[in-house]
């Protein structure tokens, strides 16, 4: 019973990212709800777009809980500062699912808070890892970024506060003004951070993909489809065409779409290890990370609110 422990917990964080996505996935329509082209987002739209941000924050608060926790366990725990992202990770995901839960059109504190540890410790966690780069001989050879520390993950959890801490402003905007986020509209500034973020977990996995020699052609899908959505999203934020955002709306889903069907492929890989799941302690160390995918998923989440938040006049 005690060696079943870590498998449990480490599904039952798996079952909390999906079933947070598949949440945020709903669409939220509302009968008798018209809406004049020129009328500015109401407060309940700013809230439901700013609970679908809290879903994408969890959803990449999870993935990194989960994968830290696994990597770092791997590792033994060596250096104590290898337990903050956990804690991190955990705050921040604790907040999103209060966040999505939260019907009021005011920010939280204790979630600002959490949010803003989250990017704290991932912009830490970037800097550690990239040392751990470094100092190894060879430093930032294809060598070291396949197996030494990924920069991807604490980034992440950066991400993750990000988008939070995105929520709470979007959720306190005064009613009947459009949200604003670094100094411009949210929606564009939404698009264009998503859009980054989704380039950023690309590359990630292309890295990775690429150190399995893209042995499965299923290994190009998460480097060949969110690529796509990246590109409209971006489009998006400069380009006011409804029927842009009607195209990157599909694309997006796609990719949300993506980040769950590799979870599947990952858990697939893990069972083909020798002793399968039987042997599951090796194998989830060794076998292709399973949290690691759904992150499209979480990314995709926050292009749909940023979709949600784009005003055309905004544009120009």
């Amino acid at each position: 019973m005690t060696e079943d422990t870590p498998l449990r917990a480490l599904t039952g964080l798996a079952i909390v990212a999906l079933g947070v996505a598949a949440l945020a996935c709903a669409r939220h329509r509302r009968p008798g709800r018209p809406r004049h082209p020129a009328t500015r987002p109401r407060s309940r739209d700013t809230v439901a777009a700013a609970r679908r941000l809290n879903s994408a924050a969890g959803t990449l608060a999870a993935c990194v809980l989960s994968d830290s926790a696994v990597e770092h366990y791997r590792g033994s725990f060596h250096n104590k500062t290898m337990l903050a992202p956990l804690a991190s990770a955990t705050m921040s995901l604790a907040a999103s699912i209060h966040g999505r839960t939260d019907p009021r059109s005011t920010a939280h504190r204790a979630r600002d808070g959490a949010y803003a540890l989250a990017i704290a410790t991932g912009i830490i966690g970037t800097a550690f890892h990239m040392f751990n780069i470094a100092k190894r001989t060879g430093g930032f050879s294809w060598q070291n970024l396949f197996y030494a520390a990924p920069i991807g993950a604490p980034a992440a959890l950066c991400l993750s506060g990000i988008l939070g801490a995105a929520s709470e402003r979007v959720r306190a905007s005064p009613p009947g003004r459009a949200p604003r986020l670094f100094g411009m509209p949210a929606g564009r500034a939404l698009a264009a951070l998503t859009s980054a973020g989704l380039l950023g977990t690309v590359g990630e996995a292309g890295l990775l993909h690429l150190r399995g020699a893209y042995h499965n052609p299923a290994m190009w899908v998460p480097v060949s489809l969110p690529p796509v959505a990246a590109g409209l999203l971006a489009a998006t934020a400069v380009v006011p065409s409804r029927r842009l955002r009607s195209v990157t709306r599909g694309s997006l889903r796609v990719t949300a779409l993506v980040g769950c069907l590799g979870a599947a492929f990952h858990t697939y890989g893990v069972s083909r290890g020798m002793g399968g799941w039987r042997n599951w302690s090796q194998n989830l160390l060794n076998g292709p990370p399973i949290p690691a995918p759904p992150a499209f998923t979480g990314l995709a989440l926050a292009g749909l609110a940023a979709l949600e938040l784009q005003d055309p006049r905004d544009h120009g």
